[in-house]
């Protein structure tokens, strides 16, 4: 069986890795590598959007982030219990014309005793930014 450590049930220590190493695959902007975090049939909500399973997933990755250029992330533990990991985050992405936009929101995430994503809502809001005052600055990866 697939595993994805550290697994369920949570404690703070436990919870901060796996938020981390969501931002930090998120960050690699591949999608092979993200969809290995979720379940074969792992439920989504993305704003508007509903899918499913890992297939789904990697669809969805690669039209994102051929949309949204040069993509930074960073995710907070915002609460957790059992098998469940709330976060806040916020991300920077420019589109094809040049324009920067940075977008914050929520997500609820619930985990299989593997410790794989069987379930990941996502709240998101955007708006426009000038190159100025975007917060993150390093060099992409």
């Amino acid at each position: 069986m697939e595993t994805k450590p550290p697994l369920p049930p949570f404690t703070l220590e436990t919870a901060l890795q796996k938020v981390q190493a969501a931002e930090d695959a998120w960050n690699t902007r591949d999608p092979e590598r993200v969809a290995l975090a979720y379940t074969l049939d792992s439920e989504w909500r993305n704003r508007t959007e509903f899918f499913s399973g890992r297939e789904a997933i990697k669809s969805f990755l690669q039209g994102k982030w051929q949309k949204e250029q040069d993509y930074r992330l960073k995710k907070e533990l915002w609460c957790f219990m059992d098998n469940k990991i709330a976060v806040r985050f916020e991300y920077e992405w420019h589109d094809q014309a040049g324009q920067w936009f940075r977008a914050y929101g929520n997500e609820n995430w619930e985990f299989a005793e593997s410790g794989l994503m069987q379930r990941r809502y996502a709240s998101i809001n955007e708006l426009a930014i000038t190159a100025s005052e975007r917060k993150f600055l390093w060099e992409r990866v």
